[in-house]
């Protein structure tokens, strides 16, 4: 919506849209019910920073509203982290809304490194989280370092004993938690 536009349904000056924007000057209590109810969007949205999810999120409703996508198909997929569970995700049929998908989920996991990358300066096994980068630098497509992550998350107990790969991945893992175990890992 042109700045304008939004000016003229508040009844207000397009340089206060301008200075809403720019940071210069807080969005008035008074007009965030307003807001909420032309966007769509819970007036949160309006009085706090956003993070580079929001951003995405809000352009996925966007994107929603505008192209109305029918949902073509769910797919089952892991999440970790607040559920730790198969959830269903829904499949789009219009790309642009799955990108979108794809590029929320992935800041949602740069969010999630950064995060745990923080306590580095007090973690003793820094020289771990090189190695990782280094790997995911040069190896991520490598199946060894992904049935090895996966043996890790079944050992540590971070993915549940049910959700497997495969018998492939399970022989793998059984030989796997036996060099742990001798090395009491």
């Amino acid at each position: 919506m042109q700045h304008v536009e939004l000016a003229e349904k508040l009844g207000i000056k397009k340089q206060n849209i301008n200075l809403w924007i720019k940071g210069k000057q807080n969005i008035p209590k008074k007009y965030l019910p307003i807001l909420e109810e032309i966007f769509g969007l819970n007036q949160d949205y309006f009085v706090t920073e956003l993070t580079e999810i929001d951003k995405l999120e809000i352009q996925k409703e966007k994107l929603k509203r505008d192209l109305n996508p029918v949902i073509k198909k769910h797919e089952m997929q892991f999440m970790i982290g607040e559920i730790n569970d198969l959830v269903e995700v829904p499949v789009y049929d219009r790309e642009e809304i799955n990108t979108l998908e794809r590029q929320i989920e992935k800041a949602k996991l740069v969010s999630r490194f950064k995060s745990a990358i923080e306590i580095v300066d007090a973690h003793p096994y820094i020289d771990t989280f090189k190695l990782m980068v280094e790997l995911l630098e040069k190896a991520q497509h490598e199946g060894m370092l992904h049935k090895t992550i996966e043996a890790l998350a079944h050992y540590l107990e971070v993915l549940p004993d049910w959700v497997s790969s495969g018998p492939e991945q399970e022989e793998f893992e059984s030989a796997i938690f036996e060099v742990f175990d001798d090395h009491n890992y």
